[in-house]
């Protein structure tokens, strides 16, 4: 009886070695044809994002197809985004598609602006380009030109900024802090001279934030923070908290 389950097992083996073996042979091969050629956008696109019209249709990325050579399958597409003049080093993907095209709207650009790393309120040179792949494994890739256009995102978490007499522009407009997604603060560095500041939301007065008893902790509509020494000075803010730091450098 064991010398038959012994003789079962090794006919088994060889039959699953076999027809492992078929389907190899038999698998389809697929090569590259040609890649996708980007159309638009254009290197002469330049786009300032409106968080007020975050509906609106912000651009279009269009181009021509890529072609494989075997047995048809579905091409998958993939927008990738980069610093410009980096050669795609680090790239990041802005939207896919089975398509030709992808539309995206001010919101979707905006979040794939700010993924890839880019500034909120600074103009970028973004280079955007095209990669195609087949299969639910992504392989065979080819890759579009490239294009080089200039994008100005704004950020997708509130817009707080310091504004006063002791700023680079006064009491005219605000100077914008930088968010930190891992900290979840504000900050910035920069130059002031004698005078006050105080921070407020979406350049506007309607929430300010001042320090009434000048101990580090913000009250809504509080005292003027003065400033008496010009300097460097690093501005560090925590809304949730109610708190902030500022350091002469």
């Amino acid at each position: 009886m064991k010398n038959i389950n012994k003789i079962l097992i090794a006919f088994i083996s060889v039959l699953a070695i076999s027809c492992t073996g078929d389907d190899v042979e038999n698998r389809p091969v697929i090569v590259k044809g040609t890649a996708p050629v980007l159309l638009t956008p254009k290197s002469d696109l330049i786009i300032v994002l409106d968080k007020n019209k975050e509906a609106d249709m912000a651009t279009s990325v269009v181009w021509d197809k890529a072609t494989y050579q075997g047995d048809a399958t579905v091409v998958n597409y993939s927008i990738e985004i980069a610093a410009a003049g980096t050669s795609f080093a680090t790239p990041s993907v802005a939207g896919v598609s089975t398509s030709t095209f992808k539309n995206f709207t001010v919101a979707e650009l905006n979040a794939a602006v700010l993924d890839a790393g880019f500034k909120p309120f600074v103009e970028s040179s973004i280079d955007i380009r095209v990669k195609s792949t087949i299969g639910g494994v992504a392989s065979t890739p080819q890759i579009s030109n490239s294009y080089t256009i200039k994008v100005t995102p704004y950020p997708a978490w509130p817009n707080w900024g310091i504004i006063g007499s002791a700023t680079p522009t006064g009491w005219d407009s605000d100077t914008n802090l930088d968010y930190d997604l891992t900290t979840k603060k504000y900050s910035t560095t920069l130059n002031m001279v004698v005078g006050e500041f105080k921070f407020r939301l979406d350049d506007a007065w309607t929430l300010n934030y001042g320090d009434d008893g000048n101990n580090l902790t913000l009250e809504p509509g509080g005292a003027n923070i003065p400033i008496t020494v010009a300097g460097s000075y690093t501005i560090v803010a925590d809304f949730t908290a109610k708190t902030y730091t500022i350091k002469k450098n």
